[in-house]
Parts: C-alpha cells; structure tokens; sequence
C-alpha cells in the first residue's frame, strides 16, 4: 500500500503560525499589547537563561546577589520574569557567571 503523499506548500498555507496566535491573542506588533506581551517574554526568557547558568555553577541565589551588590530578592524577581533588568545590571550578572556578551 502507498503512503498518501503531504502537500507541505497546502499545510503552510493552512496551518496557523505562531504569529498568527499571538496577533489574534495580543493583537499586531506594534500595539501597546503585543508590544508588552513582547517585553513581558524577553523578561521570562532572561530569567531562566540567568537561573538555569547560576544553578549549572552551583550558585545560590544569595550568593550571585553578594557578588554584584545586590538582594537576593532582585535576583529572585529577575528570575521569575518579575522585574525590568537594566543593561548595566544584566551586564553585572553575566560577568558574575563567567558568560561573555556579544554586540552583532
């Protein structure tokens, strides 16, 4: 028997992306709701990159605050997506864990 063979240029055509959700769930890039949603996911996405290195260095918390100078209640806010990080702050963290940051 044959396997029925896909028409891949049918389902690109058909199948929503993930585009398409966000503008029907946060409206358009460039409006105020997508534009938050948008800073909203960098936030989450910052914070787990920063938690998942801490914890492959087997830092704690507290420990990653004592090393740049602040609480440990930021890192945990940062973390959880919870709070806007400033590039000077976020250039602190990165240093603190060995990473190195690279301008494209």
């Amino acid at each position: 028997m044959e396997r029925p063979k896909l028409d891949l240029e049918r389902i690109k055509r058909e199948l929503p992306t993930a585009n398409d959700y966000l503008d029907k769930k946060f409206g358009k890039v460039g409006t105020p709701d997508r534009e938050d949603f948008s800073a909203k996911a960098l936030s989450f996405y910052y914070g787990e990159l920063i938690k998942e290195t801490r914890k492959e260095k087997k830092l704690t918390q507290q420990e990653l605050a004592d090393k740049i100078g602040k609480e440990r209640a930021y890192i945990a806010k940062i973390e959880q997506g919870k709070t806007d990080l400033q590039i000077s702050n976020f250039i602190q963290i990165i240093n603190a864990l060995g990473l190195k940051m690279k301008l494209i």
